[in-house]
């Protein structure tokens, strides 16, 4: 009976990708983010207070100027459509 009742162990292959050339970069297999390694926030030591310092200095750290000028031009264009959709009078901000 213990024939028919033991589980039968994995079978393991030794599979290598064919136009896999490896430079030292690690595992083809492994999932990581595209912009895993430009973060300081990922895979940090410490405790969570460190955790939040890093988190704080990647907001303070100098981004792309121009995005939030392209991301304030594209807020208003929405709002302006979101009014135009719902009928809203922009008159009443006009003197006569």
């Amino acid at each position: 009976m213990g024939k028919f009742t033991k589980l039968r162990k994995n079978k393991k292959f030794s599979y290598s990708p064919r136009y896999y050339d490896d430079k030292g970069e690690g595992s083809p297999f492994k999932i990581q983010h595209k912009l895993d390694r430009y973060r300081t926030t990922v895979d940090s030591q410490g405790g969570l207070k460190s955790r939040f310092k890093n988190a704080m200095a990647d907001l303070r750290r100098a981004g792309d100027n121009h995005s939030r000028t392209r991301f304030l031009i594209i807020l208003a264009v929405l709002l302006l459509i979101f009014l135009y959709i719902i009928d809203f009078d922009l008159s009443i901000f006009f003197k006569r």
